[in-house]
């Protein structure tokens, strides 16, 4: 793939900030959505990199697809052009790390759906998000009906998605669209923020502990705790278990220090 032109990764202190750059709105067309996926890949390799933030800049996370150029596809081509579109985000959401979409500005249709494949979401105070597909005469066609459903339930995701409407801060936080609201000129200190708490933490666990809830929602209860118990008993064979379990001993619980091996 040639070098990215519009998705940047880069590293600081542990966090890998996914950085959208397309003007002047981030929207997602093909070029876009591969090196996001090959940013989220590069994330996932990379032993440098703890915890993720999703960053569109101080103005936008992503205003949503690329209506002009979709609006040129037929059905044919928008099965090619979902299928790639639901795989660069489904990247992002196996990122095996703690990730944080850090929203400003916009977060609408496919910006939002790729907002949803983030652990946790930081919005500004006077950003909106939204599906406002329907006003399109379409849906959701990159998780929006499928993540939104599961992280706020269905009613609430029929209503967002059957009336297409734009969501402030107060309400995105009251009914959990997003996990916390700050000023616009705080969005994205406030991630890396949270970001850097968790680069600290155990590397193996915490993929662990995200493959745990992601995986588990999807299967039976019994089945989910087999797969915890699985993962948690994996963990016994690690570095990080036994480096964690020697300094709660010696020194109390939250000193410990974690290599990822």
């Amino acid at each position: 793939m040639a070098e990215p032109e519009f998705v940047t990764l880069t590293v600081e202190d542990g966090v890998g900030t996914i950085r959208l750059d397309r003007p002047k709105m981030n929207a997602i067309d093909e070029q876009l959505h591969r090196e996001v996926r090959a940013a989220a890949q590069q994330a996932t390799q990379d032993p440098d990199v703890r915890a993720v933030v999703l960053y569109g800049g101080e103005k936008v996370f992503a205003a949503g697809a690329d209506i002009k150029a979709m609006s040129r596809l037929d059905r044919a081509g928008m099965v090619t052009w979902g299928r790639e579109l639901t795989a660069s985000f489904t990247e992002v959401s196996h990122i095996p790390k703690p990730v944080i979409a850090a929203i400003t500005g916009y977060a609408l249709g496919g910006g939002y759906e790729l907002a949803l494949c983030a652990d946790f979401r930081v919005l500004g105070a006077n950003a909106k998000i939204g599906q406002p597909e329907i006003l399109l005469g379409v849906i959701p066609g990159a998780g929006g009906t499928q993540r939104l459903a599961r992280l706020v339930g269905p009613a609430r995701a029929k209503d967002l998605v059957f009336t297409g409407r734009h969501v402030g801060a107060e309400e995105a936080l009251a009914i959990g669209l997003v996990d916390a609201v700050v000023p616009d000129d705080e969005v994205r200190s406030t991630a890396v923020a949270m970001a850097r708490k968790f680069a600290t933490g155990p590397p193996l666990a915490l993929a662990a502990a995200k493959k745990a809830v992601d995986e588990g929602l999807d299967l039976p209860l019994a089945q989910g705790l087999e797969l915890e118990s699985r993962l948690f008993a994996e963990l016994f064979d690690t570095e990080d278990q036994k480096a964690g379990m020697s300094s709660f001993l010696e020194h109390g619980p939250g000193k410990a220090t974690f290599t990822g091996r």
